[in-house]
């Protein structure tokens, strides 16, 4: 198992979280496995941003991310450096610290109000 510590987020996680994960599962996955009911409106499929996460230490342990994931974080409300769509981000050994950005946008629900 791999340790993830989460920062607080106000209404996610408001005391922050340190979980056991699964070495080659989606931080998604293993966020909503340990009940951090990140938003993901596109069900992981790589076509929204509402999973994005900062990785604040471990990011060099991932396997890069793939175009079309660095297309959609251009997109990212507060998009950093360490920036990763947790759908799209695999756990491997090394442990991890992330957090949860403030806000979001769901584009899924934004192109329904148009």
């Amino acid at each position: 198992m791999t340790q993830i510590v989460v920062l607080p987020h106000a209404e996610l996680c408001p005391d922050g979280a340190v979980i056991e994960a699964k070495p080659g599962v989606s931080l998604l996955d293993n966020l909503l496995a340990n009940g951090i009911e990140l938003e993901h409106a596109c069900e992981k499929s790589c076509a929204c941003t509402t999973c994005h996460v900062v990785v604040r230490e471990g990011f060099g342990s991932l396997d890069p991310a793939q175009e079309r994931e660095e297309d959609l974080l251009d997109k990212a409300w507060g998009l950093e450096p360490t920036s990763r769509l947790s759908c799209q981000a695999v756990v491997k050994e090394t442990p991890l610290v992330v957090e949860i950005p403030k806000y979001t946008i769901n584009m899924v629900k934004e192109a329904a109000r148009k």
